[in-house]
């Protein structure tokens, strides 16, 4: 009886370790999509940024196991087109599903301030000057979102790398949520969101990941 017990208490115990095992190894691989997955948000992210078609966008991506979705707002079906065909021609996505909604174009957004040029010229004491935009994305909330994430692309390899970060813009005001892998990655982050044309401020909700 007690030979038995014994042997019903080593199988229970091997039971368990392979559970914990199989547990461990989920997590892992978890772990290491959810990296590629991050990588892939700001690669789709920062191919949005030069195409003018996306200007009063704001469309957030999802990615799981490169299954990708976008969601969020486009002013128009061209808008839409667009950013299906962006996210689809990323390296790595396997599929794109479409939920993004048409909305139309808040106005009074602030134009990106590229490629000035000032001609200015002085007469009877008086300075005037002209100023020519080159046509191109508005900083809206939109594409603070996709700079942002575009910037974190740059460091992914060094600091940001294994960080898992949410971005929210309203009215220029940027929310970082999710998590990175240490302090300095922390540190990182907020500075480039901070540092992006056209945000007004940013609220750090970031968490350290102490299990990486």
């Amino acid at each position: 009886m007690i030979h038995v017990r014994r042997q019903i208490g080593i199988l229970a115990l091997a039971l368990l370790t392979l559970i914990a095992f199989d547990r461990l190894a989920t997590a892992e691989a978890r772990q290491v999509n959810a990296v590629k997955d991050g990588w892939l948000v700001m690669k789709i992210h920062s191919l949005f940024i030069p195409e003018d078609a996306l200007s009063g966008s704001n469309i957030d991506v999802d990615v799981d196991h490169g299954m990708v979705t976008l969601k969020g707002t486009v002013p128009n079906e061209t808008a839409r087109a667009k950013a299906i065909q962006v996210a689809k021609g990323a390296d790595g996505v396997k599929g794109v599903t479409d939920q993004l909604r048409i909305a139309p174009e808040k106005p009074g957004t602030v134009e990106k301030a590229a490629d000035k040029t000032v001609d200015a010229t002085k007469k009877a004491g008086h300075e005037t000057a002209s100023m020519t935009r080159k046509a191109g994305r508005k900083i809206d909330d939109g594409w603070i979102k996709s700079k942002i994430y575009a910037q974190y692309l740059t460091d992914w390899k060094t600091v940001l790398d294994d960080s898992d970060i949410d971005i929210d813009v309203d009215n220029n005001v940027v929310t970082l949520n999710g998590t990175v892998k240490n302090a300095a990655a922390r540190q990182k982050a907020v500075s480039i969101a901070r540092k992006t044309d056209g945000v007004k401020s940013v609220k750090d909700n970031l968490t350290i990941n102490s299990t990486r």
